[in-house]
């Protein structure tokens, strides 16, 4: 507790909100967006993130690669994507993990729903820490109710999900499961492909596991 958390698009946080993040012990934020994503929109509350927060851009996705674009924007809403994501640019899902293992505990960590991008490096984080897949899958699930039926979040790609009924999703959920299911098993072998280094997975495992 009070070392990991995860969201939509922080420039949605009301100056309420930032004092919760803040007493939760909020310290750093790892953002997963493109720079061209950031900031504030029309509807969004008119506050400031509070003084001594370090805000790391992190994107994991680069939507000028030929491959990713043909190969992932039309499932960009699903973690059909993921392992794509991991294998067409290794080396921004790599600098997103290491830059949540060089970040200070509370780390909340973004992208715009909260859900893709977001679902995909906590699927990681999670499966690495020993997290059963059930319990992993939930977590996809939660971030996906969340959202559906709220308004678009300004990703890379039009948002369907943003006008789904919570049948949709249940029908959507019961889908994609076996996506998540299976990114999640192979967990050990996307961190050897990336190669994280030692260093770096002790610490992100600490982030969720307390030792001894």
């Amino acid at each position: 507790m009070g070392r990991v958390a995860r969201g939509p698009r922080r420039e949605l946080l009301t100056a309420a909100g930032w004092v919760a993040a803040t007493d939760w012990g909020l310290r750093s934020i790892v953002d997963l967006r493109a720079a061209d994503e950031v900031g504030p929109r029309g509807a969004d509350p008119d506050v400031s993130p509070p003084d001594g927060l370090t805000i790391k851009l992190a994107p994991t996705e680069d939507q000028t690669h030929p491959e990713f674009r043909a190969v992932c924007l039309p499932i960009l809403d699903s973690p059909e994507y993921w392992q794509h994501n991991v294998r067409i640019l290794p080396e921004l899902v790599l600098a997103a993990l290491e830059a949540i293992a060089a970040s200070e505990p509370g780390v909340l960590i973004h992208c715009a729903a909260g859900r893709d991008r977001t679902g995909m490096i906590s699927a990681l984080l999670l499966a690495h820490a020993g997290v059963p897949t059930d319990h992993i899958v939930a977590d996809y699930a939660e971030s996906v109710r969340a959202m559906a039926g709220a308004a678009p979040q300004g990703g890379p790609s039009h948002d369907r999900q943003a006008a789904w009924s919570q049948e949709q999703v249940r029908a959507w959920l019961a889908d994609v499961e076996p996506h998540v299911r299976a990114f999640a098993a192979d967990t050990g072998a996307v961190l050897d492909e990336l190669e994280v280094g030692i260093n770096s997975r002790r610490v992100l495992r600490s982030l969720l596991v307390s030792e001894g």
